[in-house]
């Protein structure tokens, strides 16, 4: 996305990879105009863990009323995006098809361009909001749920040095705080 003389573009972002329905507006790439999110652990709770079925069904209940409140948040209509976003993985399958198929039919509509993000990536795009100061290279161990990395970031692209192989640290957590007798999620509860 190619910013034109002094306007920063407007991106309605959307994120479904799991068990969270979530749209944010952007100005540019560092200014968030509204965020949104559905939190689906009180779905989740009294099975220990995220259900994937349920969390897809979730999903599609829950999007239109997201996307539409971070609209509405920032003072914006559809019309006015240059662009839509959307989380197209790693994540749970049915989950990213609710978020990619609903960015693509908008998109297809307002006749605006569709940006496909990595899961992983944006984890790791996070810390320039939190961090403005932070500048490439550097290492990024990003835990996450389902996914934990570590990541050589550079202005170049990212390189994965290396990642668990069997099951994540977010999992381990709420696996551990399930035989333990703890709450979900597990790891708040640990």
């Amino acid at each position: 996305m190619v910013e034109q003389a002094g306007t920063a573009p407007l991106i309605l972002a959307i994120e479904s990879s799991c068990d969270e329905t979530a749209a944010a507006i952007l100005r540019g790439e560092r200014q968030i105009l509204s965020s949104q999110v559905y939190s689906q652990i009180a779905l989740h709770k009294p099975f220990g863990g995220v259900v994937p079925e349920i969390a897809s069904r979730s999903h599609i209940e829950k999007i239109d009323m997201v996307v539409t409140s971070a609209l509405q948040e920032a003072g914006l209509t559809c019309q006015q995006l240059d662009a839509v976003a959307v989380t197209q993985g790693p994540g749970l399958v049915g989950a990213l098809l609710v978020g990619v198929n609903y960015a693509k039919g908008l998109a297809y509509g307002l006749d605006k361009p569709l940006l496909a993000v990595n899961h992983i990536a944006g984890h790791i795009a996070a810390n320039y909001l939190a961090h403005p100061d932070l500048h490439p290279p550097f290492l990024c161990l990003v835990v996450s749920g389902g996914h934990s990395h570590l990541v050589e970031v550079r202005d170049t692209g990212l390189t994965l040095l290396g990642c668990t192989r069997d099951d994540a640290a977010g999992e381990a957590f709420d696996k551990a705080a399930r035989v333990l007798g703890l709450p979900y999620p597990g790891g708040p509860n640990l």
